[in-house]
């Protein structure tokens, strides 16, 4: 009786979560990923006081990025190495940055989804924020 009392909660607490599966996970993901960045100590400043970023620009282009990332969708026309070098060339973007937004972005993600695509999406942000930091390092790694 136990074990169907705690395999019943284990089920209810993934209740509710599910993969991302389209533009509307995607916009979800970005827009409550960004809402932590925003009001982040270590990194908020970062994206509010340095690149004062226009959010109401900058985040469907995010949508269209990972839009890209997750589902091979066409729409995504930047360059993330031009634009992270030159913000640091604004401010030493440090190792301590990326991995405070790695882990920001994992979070978001286990707060909402949970599948194929949530664990690609993981992979993938990895793999992102580790190539722009090797890249705008000039560490050659």
């Amino acid at each position: 009786m136990d074990r169907d009392k705690s395999q019943a909660y284990l089920a209810g607490m993934n209740q509710g979560k599910k993969d991302i599966e389209n533009r509307e996970d995607v916009q979800q993901l970005i827009d409550s990923f960004y809402a932590k960045v925003r009001a982040d100590d270590a990194i908020g400043y970062i994206f509010n006081e340095v690149a004062r970023v226009d959010w109401e620009h900058h985040l469907p282009i995010m949508y269209a990025f990972w839009e890209g990332v997750l589902f091979q969708k066409p729409g995504y026309t930047g360059n993330p190495i031009q634009v992270h070098a030159r913000l640091n060339q604004q401010i030493p973007l440090e190792k301590e940055h990326f991995e405070r937004w790695k882990k920001l972005f994992m979070e978001t993600i286990g707060e909402h989804f949970e599948g194929e695509n949530a664990e690609r999406a993981r992979q993938r942000a990895i793999s992102i924020a580790t190539m722009i930091q090797l890249k705008i390092s000039g560490n050659p790694a």
